[in-house]
């Protein structure tokens, strides 16, 4: 279920006192199911030969199955200790491996159903920039097409296309932003990242993204106006920058491409293959293909599933923190469930890859089932709404069911 921007507030500057781990193609991470490797596509954008090679890596290196990040990007899991050579030879064949400094910085994510053209211009831009080596493995481009979807995921840089021939420059959640000619786009949002970097070197806490800086550190649109046109690139200051908003798309057809939904991001390398020709991934862990007439087996091409708004963490066996193997308990319900449930199933406190928004429940694991907290949810007088279910289908689908149809009041009443 598409879920509306919502924002945050920091009462503490965040200091780094580390670089950042942030896994990829080059570093792999030891999770408890093996070594893990994140692969980064820029804007979701892989050729058919790409596509196919990451198939291949998966049964090669790997436990024969993909994962789709909330950035669009793809994990292969349980590889084999010693085979990052390996890998990287296979990616690097088919062009997905840039050059080792700039291998994890390429966090681009785009509208799935707009151009491609400007994620490549600010991705060559990138990886040409040796200065750009220096951002963080968390920092996020966003490239929209106007409609406001990627916009809405808390990048750090959005490139946001206005109708004319131009686009808007904001920085992180500011309500102002910088217009420029469309062309020049790629460029100012490069040049954005640039202004950050400057930015965290001067606040001297080695901030990861733009949230992170001090307040005293903080970037303005009309400093960053001024920069752009001292560098040549003729910009706008916009006070109040519009902010348009629309959810991902639905599994289905769009025009002439299909939304394929993946449930909890996760195939086997023989689903991924039944996806046809070139693809490009999304951050809502689907992939939109150039063949309307696609139905791969056990994925889902069509609105209406409950696999729309069920998301979940690695759980077990994959994570040593986790209580539970929570993906198995969300098929479990999700395949019992008529609609949506919009939950979001977590292995431990940590709650790693929870959905933005606040119109979720969290199924979060305990030693003896699952604690339920959020909207619908039946909670003690003046607390949080919070419920301990058994770790059952039948009984865990049952309280979902609940939350779901309880009547929701307002806040504003």
């Amino acid at each position: 279920m598409p879920q509306s921007p919502s924002a945050t507030s920091r009462d503490e500057p965040v200091i780094r006192d580390r670089g950042d781990a942030c896994p990829g193609a080059l570093r792999l991470h030891a999770a408890d199911d093996g070594f893990l490797a994140r692969v980064r596509l820029p804007g979701g954008l892989l050729t058919a030969a790409q596509a196919a090679a990451l198939a291949d890596a998966a049964d090669r290196f790997g436990d024969g199955h993909l994962e789709l990040t909330s950035r669009g990007n793809v994990q292969l899991r349980g590889l084999a200790d010693g085979c990052g050579g390996a890998l990287a030879e296979l990616l690097d064949s088919v062009g997905l491996l840039p050059a080792p400094s700039h291998e994890r910085v390429r966090n681009i994510v785009a509208s799935p159903l707009g151009d491609p053209a400007p994620v490549r211009a600010l991705d060559r831009l990138l990886c040409a920039d040796p200065g750009a080596a220096a951002l963080s493995g968390r920092f996020l481009f966003a490239v929209d097409d106007g409609r406001g979807d990627v916009a809405a995921l808390d990048p750090d840089v959005t490139l946001l296309a206005r109708p004319g021939g131009r686009a808007l420059i904001r920085i992180g959640a500011a309500p102002d932003a910088a217009e420029v000619a469309a062309a020049d786009g790629p460029a100012a949002a490069l040049e954005a990242a640039r202004h950050f970097l400057d930015a965290a070197a001067r606040a001297g806490t080695r901030a990861w993204r733009v949230a992170e800086l001090p307040a005293e550190h903080a970037l303005e649109a009309r400093e960053f106006t001024a920069r752009l046109a001292a560098l040549g690139i003729p910009a706008r200051y916009v006070a109040d920058a519009p902010r348009p908003y629309a959810g991902p798309p639905a599994p289905g057809v769009h025009g002439d491409a299909l939304c394929v939904l993946i449930p909890l991001g996760r195939l086997r390398s023989a689903q991924w293959r039944e996806l046809p020709g070139a693809l490009r991934t999304t951050p809502w862990r689907s992939v939109i293909v150039g063949d309307t007439a696609a139905r791969p087996a056990g994925l889902v091409t069509a609105p209406g599933s409950a696999w729309e708004s069920v998301t979940a963490c690695t759980g077990r066996p994959g994570c040593a923190k986790a209580l539970a193997d929570v993906r198995a308990d969300a098929r479990a319900v999700a395949e019992r469930a008529r609609g949506p449930l919009s939950v979001h199933w977590s292995g431990c406190e940590r709650r790693c890859g929870h959905p933005r928004g606040t119109d979720w429940v969290d199924a979060v694991a305990t030693a003896t089932g699952y604690r339920l907290t959020g909207p619908g949810v039946p909670g003690g007088p003046g607390g949080p709404a919070s419920r301990h279910v058994p770790a059952t289908a039948p009984e865990l689908g049952a309280a979902l069911r609940d939350a779901r149809n309880t009547p929701r009041v307002s806040e504003e009443q």
